[in-house]
């Protein structure tokens, strides 16, 4: 049923939600055609790496349909799908720290409509990738929930599991030292 993909109402998700948990497989695969794409993104933007943005992404779904269960309505599905996301990413990061890999090639997944274009956003995507990878990981992660996966502030200390206002001052931080290394033109 492609009709649950659209999603107009946070009680149409709920009962989406709701019939996945009991295991009908097209709400299931609504659910993965909706998400699968939102944790690629955000996994990629936290490891700036493909391939293991797509088997984080693959890697975090199962566990998300596999633990559907455990999910409690009263919370935001968005935050805990982006706390599971964050955990999956964090693990592994450290990976990576244990087998040797070939260095990180910042690719794009959306490509630009034109060739200038394309140059100019990737040399910007590059300075923005640079500067995010040389944030330390606390302030990286909460600007990429935010100003990526456009969080709110509350979602993120929730997701973190971090009182809202470390959320705030970090926010301020990150963007602080981005505006530093960036410059004021490239700077969220």
């Amino acid at each position: 049923m492609r009709a649950l993909e659209i999603l107009e109402h946070p009680d149409d998700e709920a009962r989406l939600i709701a019939r996945a948990a009991d295991g009908d497989p097209s709400a299931r695969d609504a659910l993965a055609s909706r998400w699968t794409p939102r944790i690629y993104r955000f996994a990629w933007r936290l490891l700036g790496h493909d391939q293991d943005a797509q088997e984080v992404a693959q890697d975090v779904m199962v566990r998300i349909l596999g633990s559907l269960d455990r999910y409690d309505p009263s919370r935001k599905f968005s935050t805990w799908v982006y706390a599971i996301a964050r955990n999956a990413c964090i693990d592994e990061q450290r990976r990576r720290i244990r087998r040797p890999s070939a260095p990180l090639v910042g690719e794009r997944p959306d490509p630009a409509p034109s060739p200038v274009m394309r140059v100019f956003e990737a040399r910007r995507a590059d300075r923005v990738r640079e500067a995010l990878d040389a944030l330390p990981a606390k302030y990286r992660e909460v600007l990429v929930l935010y100003h990526f996966e456009h969080l709110k502030y509350v979602e993120i200390a929730e997701a973190l599991d971090l009182p809202l206002g470390t959320v705030m001052n970090r926010i301020f931080r990150a963007r602080r030292r981005m505006r530093d290394l960036l410059g004021e033109e490239d700077a969220p």
